[in-house]
């Protein structure tokens, strides 16, 4: 399905939104270029998405909000699971929808938002599950279609203009609707991507906002960017979503390394914040 096949698809992007956390003095800068970032991480997600599902299979066969394999079934961060049925979701960052797929066997009906084409050919059939490939920050999705958007560590590190996402994510989100988006915790940038002892020399500047990668034309070939906590407090606001909490997952005992996230860096700081709001 493509974003205009979609029922909730929009004739248009959004238009532009009010100035708002961008004004303030230690708000991050937008992206140079959200085109060419987007263009950028399509590319990145396509080539990697064999070797990525291959490697995380097991962490992908259910609905884990982070690393630290928090569970959906366990936190219940989308309110009482007999409560998702009849509603409407929408997944951002989904990849090959492991949780959009959880959601959608308890009766939701969720559209799952991927910019990679080749992690969304992936996405398991299942009744109740859209899979649309669409950029995260300009969503083909009618205003106030949602009664539950969330992001399980999709998207939002590779968005430079958090702002303009969240804005989006309040746009397509029914009045009181809930919001919960898993990321990288704001404290773990200045650690390097590490799982071992390096891991826990904090070296890298906070407010640095983005990590690159470039071929030797210059192309940009990866980008990650870095929210501070103001980012994300202020972003929230200025969108009109209402903070309600950040949950910073422990690390639980017997659970395996994935990446950069460890045992050794979970005992001493957070990895994971997943923000909670309302509309």
């Amino acid at each position: 399905m493509t974003p205009a096949d979609h029922p909730d698809a929009a004739p248009g992007p959004a238009g532009a939104a009010d100035a708002g956390a961008s004004d303030h003095p230690d708000a991050a800068p937008g992206p140079a270029d959200a085109a060419a970032d987007a263009r950028a991480q399509r590319r990145h997600w396509d080539r990697d998405a064999a070797r990525y599902l291959t490697e995380h299979g097991d962490y992908l066969e259910t609905f884990h909000w982070c690393p630290e394999r928090l569970t959906e079934d366990e936190a219940r961060l989308l309110g009482d699971p007999a409560d998702l049925r009849g509603r409407t979701v929408v997944e951002i960052g989904c990849g090959s929808a492991p949780c959009g797929a959880w959601v959608a066997r308890h009766g939701a009906f969720v559209v799952g938002i991927d910019i990679s084409r080749e992690m969304l050919a992936h996405a398991p059939a299942v009744d109740g599950l859209a899979p649309v490939q669409a950029d995260a920050a300009r969503l083909p999705l009618r205003d106030a279609c949602a009664d539950i958007v969330f992001s399980s560590f999709g998207a939002f590190p590779f968005i430079g203009g958090l702002d303009d996402a969240l804005r989006e994510v309040r746009r397509v989100l029914r009045p009181g609707g809930r919001v919960v988006v898993a990321a990288n915790h704001p404290m773990a940038w200045v650690f390097p991507d590490d799982p071992g002892e390096l891991g826990l020399l904090a070296c890298v500047p906070y407010h640095q906002r983005a990590y690159e990668e470039r071929a030797e034309d210059g192309t940009l070939e990866y980008v990650e960017y870095h929210h501070t906590v103001g980012d994300w407090v202020r972003g929230f606001a200025a969108a009109g979503l209402t903070l309600l909490d950040v949950v910073e997952p422990r690390w639980p005992e017997g659970t395996p390394e994935w990446g950069q996230w460890s045992p050794l860096r979970g005992a001493v700081f957070p990895g994971t914040a997943v923000w909670i709001a309302q509309g």
